[in-house]
């Protein structure tokens, strides 16, 4: 086992080390003096890009899907973060040598304002919900899972995927221990709690994060989205009851008496302050505007700042009233694994992600300008978001198509706001809240149809592992998702887009 690990760390290595090359000579051919002209404050015209930039971008998430198939299912735990090193690397290297201080800016710029807020929000929220512990007898009927499933679903939008699916996911498994069909519980878990209820707030799912660092309002998503949201819940709480009826029933539909009848009770709700302290930061922050700094180049608001700061201090709180070593996150079987998992992979795919936003953004004078044309209507960018957010992880996939759409209609951040607040209801401004709304539905949705789509679907199945629920392989989960939830997704295209 360790030979075949080394020798697909090793295949990455040569594999990223020839990229590197390649890519490297696909820049200097198509801007031998790309270095020559820049400066800080400005990144790589996406126009000068070649599609060969987007290489490592393609490798990495196919090392994340494949590898943990071909060598070891616990390779990202592991030798996660040397994978995403080497992708990174094997982008970061030529772009710097080709493009000099642009390049720089480009770098700088992903991570101070969509990767560090966005793994500090992930880190936030997964500390905080990992102090609050749901105690007592919960016994697995239909009724009482799907209960559970609805209230995770309810509170993802305001406690965040992560945070819903961290609190929820064990108490289920607990409540579950006696049965015999456990795998279509957790799979329903992740299609609603982990995915689909953080469709109406940027706190529920994390590209809806990103796009409120790029001037989406707040509350925007709460009422564009709610409609989808409701209809395809509705459904799948309904589909989830059926069958979780059918399999306890196949089992002899009797709850076993253990002899313990512990009250349900929660502890740990002060945690529940430290949750709102974060909620309270993220809407400071797109409530006031107190200025910027220029970090080479780069302008980060203090706003921005401030928050971050003040949900970092929100995780340190609760670390200091619901210790590491405390009771209670050792019952919760709370770890720092799934997070710096996570924030490992992220890493990489944050950084290789950057030609593929720069060549979209340049829209039709970008090397993909034949994808550009050929995505012209909201369903057309519903099913392309949705289908690579479903490989490619939903957040950076977003992030892509956002930019896509501003590029086509040669709009800029900076008019968001008023068009989404209706103050701009030109041609272009009313095509834009369309394709908003169906790339964020999109993203958010189909981020359910794999492991990879979304950050907490890699933890839940990691947890349900740990707890001896054989889950179902990557392209096992698949069968299900294609099964249930893309028929149902082509209903929204006809209903809604």
């Amino acid at each position: 086992m360790k030979f075949k690990l080394a020798s697909g760390l090793i295949f990455c290595v040569i594999l990223g080390l020839a990229l590197s090359v390649s890519v490297g000579v696909s820049f200097g051919a198509d801007d031998a003096h790309g270095g020559e002209g820049a400066h800080h404050g400005h990144g790589v015209d996406g126009a000068k890009l070649p599609i060969w930039s987007i290489v490592p971008f393609v490798g990495i998430l196919l090392s994340i899907a494949i590898l943990p198939l071909v060598l070891d299912s616990h390779f990202l735990v592991h030798h996660g973060g040397k994978m995403s090193l080497v992708w990174a690397l094997a982008f970061a290297i030529p772009y710097l040598i080709a493009f000099q201080g642009e390049a720089f800016y480009d770098i700088l710029h992903i991570y101070l304002i969509d990767y560090i807020p966005f793994i500090i929000l992930l880190w936030g929220l997964f500390t905080v919900a990992g102090g609050i512990l749901v105690r007592g007898t919960l016994r697995g009927t239909p009724l009482v899972n799907t209960l559970l499933l609805l209230i995770g679903t309810a509170i993802a939008s305001w406690v965040g995927t992560t945070g819903a699916s961290m609190l929820l996911i064990r108490p289920l498994i607990r409540a579950n221990a006696y049965r015999q069909n456990k795998i279509h519980l957790v799979i329903f878990f992740i299609f609603l709690v982990s995915n689909i209820g953080g469709s109406l707030t940027p706190l529920g799912d994390p590209p809806l994060f990103l796009g409120f660092l790029h001037n989406v309002p707040f509350f925007w998503t709460t009422t564009a989205l709610f409609p989808h949201m409701l209809f395809i819940s509705v459904i799948l709480i309904a589909l989830f009851f059926v069958i979780d009826t059918f399999m306890f029933k196949r089992e002899g539909g009797v709850v076993p008496d253990d002899g313990t009848n512990e009250p349900i009770r929660v502890d740990g709700l002060f945690n529940l302050v430290f949750l709102l302290g974060i909620v309270a930061a993220v809407l400071m922050s797109g409530s006031f505007k107190w200025g910027e700094i220029n970090i080479f180049g780069v302008h980060v608001y203090w706003q921005n700042i401030t928050r971050d700061v003040l949900i970092v201090v929100m995780g340190l709180l609760s670390l200091r009233f619901t210790p590491f070593t405390g009771e209670l996150r050792q019952a919760n079987e709370f770890s720092w694994e799934p997070i710096e998992e996570v924030a490992k992979v992220f890493a990489g795919i944050f950084m290789t992600i950057i030609p593929a936003l720069a060549i979209l953004k340049a829209g039709e004078n970008g090397a993909l300008r034949g994808l550009i044309g050929a995505i012209k209507e909201p369903m057309h960018y519903f099913w392309i978001t949705g289908i690579l957010s479903s490989f490619l992880d939903n957040a950076p996939t977003y992030l892509t198509f956002f930019n896509t759409a501003l590029g086509k209609l040669h709009l800029t951040e900076a008019a968001i706001p008023e068009i989404l607040s209706g103050q701009l209801t030109g041609p272009e401004h009313l095509e834009f809240v369309k394709l908003l709304t169906a790339i964020s539905v999109g993203a958010v949705f189909m981020g359910a149809n794999t492991y990879i789509g979304n950050a907490p679907n890699f933890m839940v199945k990691a947890i349900a592992e740990q707890s001896g629920i054989r889950m179902p392989s990557f392209f096992g989960y698949m069968i299900w998702s294609v099964v249930i939830l893309v028929p149902l997704f082509v209903i929204v295209t006809f209903v809604f887009l």
